[in-house]
């Protein structure tokens, strides 16, 4: 695997004579609208035939040995790729790259947010193999606890089951299209709401063929954090053998009485779900400054606090496939596919710059005398994303949203990573 960063002067001709592959493979895989317009600092995803790069760390009991035997490689391997190690003392802690042929295993859920059933079918079957799971949103709530259809959604649960994809019916707590912290206060703090909602969400569920079910209520107010526990010990208890995901707002600590944390209980969560998503997207945020929507770092964090709740192996973290446009004057911000932002820095003739620090890609541009910046995700952003799932032996991932064109990261996924599947007798 080859990650190549341009540099002034160079071409898709120069770079194709490089790497052995040719102009079209590259502008495919690399979603290029031309193959002569490049920038210094783009990030070309080229595919090799070399082994995976994994990670591991060190654990207390290690020897170079077992380590070997667990990735299927020759100790001599993991030397060479780690100069800096003793074998015979290995530092507990300490990160190994592990050259494999055994890749990473994984399990991955999209969302999508219903529109044309044309292009809905189009995006799930070109990611087959890569997905475990499908999210459609496409649930909300009334006032009185009763779950329902807001688009249909038909042709895409029909299509996950052909695809050996499991659906998941996607509840949110949206009132005039937008989270309504008075809207779940009010369903949760009822008993009669809370049976409503259970009962509704099971029916739905089964009736329409789900595999389960992906709850996403946001701005939860904290004082009702131990009845959205009593919701989904009884919506697991009702699901049964189906699936019950979460989704909770990302945090480092526990800050009960916090507006847009306070609700998430890490530890009951964990415990009552089948997997929780952590979603450590927009650091930056829509209004907020130019910032990396999930700088690595403080991913890395998110995770360190989460598996002292939860289960790793039963953990996902979010992975965006959109960045965001922002006029640093107003904080105006327009969200945009990570392709989108990777061809508008093409576009402008932006050289797109990378921080080593957060491991995310920006460039600035301007609009007459309006300067923007452009956070997004390329190549290097998402490997070192799943670098930390690796490390920390994760579920897995989501992605927001599957309709956004991210190619880099589909086509990095599909050729280093194992996604699992689960098959309709175990859903």
């Amino acid at each position: 695997m080859a990650v190549h960063v341009v540099t002034t002067g160079e071409n898709l001709w120069t770079i194709s004579i490089i790497y052995g592959i040719s102009i079209q493979t590259i502008v495919k895989i690399n979603g290029l609208v031309s193959s002569t317009a490049i920038v210094p600092g783009l990030a070309l995803y080229l595919p090799d035939n070399l082994p995976t790069l994994r990670s591991y760390r060190i654990k207390a009991g290690d020897y170079i040995w077992q380590i070997a035997r667990q990735f299927n490689i020759d100790p001599l391997a993991i030397q060479a790729a780690n100069p800096d190690i003793d074998p015979n003392h290995l530092s507990i802690g300490q990160i190994l790259t592990i050259p494999s042929t055994t890749k990473l295993k994984i399990a991955t859920l999209g969302f999508i947010v219903p529109s044309s059933v044309n292009n809905n079918l189009t995006t799930l079957d070109s990611l087959e193999e890569q997905l475990t799971y499908l999210a459609i949103v496409a649930y909300s709530i009334t006032a009185e606890g009763f779950a329902f259809n807001m688009i249909d959604d038909v042709a895409l649960v029909t299509r996950c089951r052909q695809l050996n994809i499991t659906p998941l019916l996607m509840l949110r707590n949206l009132a005039e299209n937008d989270f309504s912290s008075e809207l779940a206060g009010r369903v949760l703090g009822n008993p009669t709401y809370r049976e409503n909602l259970v009962a509704s969400i099971v029916n739905l569920t089964r009736q329409r063929g789900f595999g389960g079910v992906s709850i996403d209520f946001e701005f939860i107010p904290p004082a009702r954090r131990n009845e959205f526990n009593l919701f989904l010990t009884s919506l697991k208890i009702g699901l049964g053998e189906l699936l019950l995901h979460v989704n909770v707002h990302a945090k480092t600590a526990d800050i009960p009485a916090n507006r847009i944390i306070g609700a998430y209980d890490y530890a009951a969560i964990g415990n009552i779900a089948d997997i929780v998503a952590v979603m450590t997207m927009d650091y930056g945020y829509p209004g907020g400054p130019p910032d990396p929507v999930a700088p690595i770092n403080w991913m890395e964090q998110v995770i360190q606090y989460s598996i002292t709740q939860i289960n790793p192996r039963k953990l996902q973290i979010a992975l965006p496939l959109y960045g965001y446009d922002k006029v640093v004057t107003t904080n105006g911000t327009q969200a945009l596919s990570v392709l989108s932002a990777q061809n508008k820095a093409i576009s402008t003739g932006s050289s797109i710059e990378f921080d080593n620090k957060v491991k995310s890609p920006w460039f600035r541009y301007w609009r007459g005398v309006e300067e923007h910046v452009v956070w997004f995700e390329d190549i290097r952003s998402y490997i070192e994303k799943y670098r930390l799932i690796d490390i920390y032996q994760l579920d897995g991932t989501t992605f927001w949203q599957i309709s956004l064109p991210a190619p880099q990261n589909w086509s990095y996924l599909a050729i280093n990573i194992q996604v699992v599947k689960k098959s309709s007798e175990t859903e």
